[in-house]
């Protein structure tokens, strides 16, 4: 591994463990203010490994990215989504 490679993973790695120590911040926040979420990680932790000929399923990466399975994470941290948030999120979609 390169310097460069070190350096994105070190990245990666501390970025989960903020979200991580930020679980009160809830996906649709994310997709509000930055366009992607966990979810977001997780799909393109799916892609990066298909792209290295490497399988990993998208309940594996969403676990890494979690750091537990995600329906635990979801009963535990997740709330419902105010209805100013979901206006948000779909004017952004359009």
């Amino acid at each position: 591994m390169n310097k460069s490679t070190e350096i994105e993973a070190a990245v990666l790695r501390r970025l989960l463990q903020h979200l991580d120590e930020h679980k009160e911040v809830q996906n649709i926040d994310l997709m509000n203010l930055a366009g992607f979420c966990r979810n977001c990680l997780a799909k393109w932790m799916v892609t990066a490994a298909q792209e290295q000929g490497e399988t990993l399923t998208y309940d594996q990466a969403r676990e890494k990215i979690y750091g537990m399975p995600y329906e635990e994470w979801k009963q535990r941290y997740q709330k419902e989504a105010s209805a100013g948030q979901l206006e948000q999120f779909n004017q952004r979609k359009d």
